[in-house]
């Protein structure tokens, strides 16, 4: 194949309040930044993220979320951290039966929090 994801952009109201939040969930650091929006990097090899101005974010149900899962902790240690930086927790109607946790950032975007530790990178391979 010769495509590879580059960018996850993110409509916000807020980019500023999300970008820090998401630079240190993740590990990113800010890369760039103007009155559109700022960029977020993080290792080699990994998507920016682009968390781009909008006044117009959600009216319904969020058309994209990142799921994301521990490296070396549990779920609730990682939902606890996320916490203190400044995440909420949001109900979408998942019940409480459920294996990952909804949570959204400062600035309402919304995110899941999955279950069980992340798995060991696999091996690249060849098409």
């Amino acid at each position: 194949m010769g495509l590879r994801l580059r960018e996850i952009c993110l409509d916000c109201p807020d980019p500023e309040a999300s970008a820090e939040f998401w630079a240190a969930a993740l590990g990113y650091r800010v890369t760039d930044r103007d009155e559109e929006g700022v960029e977020l990097t993080g290792a080699p090899g990994v998507p920016t993220i682009l968390l781009l101005r909008s006044d117009d974010v959600k009216s319904a149900k969020t058309p994209i979320h990142l799921d994301l899962s521990s490296v070396g902790t549990t779920r609730d240690e990682e939902v606890a951290r996320l916490e203190s930086l400044g995440a909420r927790r949001v109900d979408i109607g998942q019940g409480d039966d459920v294996s990952w946790v909804v949570l959204a950032d400062p600035a309402g975007l919304e995110f899941c929090v999955l279950s069980g530790v992340h798995p060991p990178e696999p091996e690249p391979f060849e098409l």
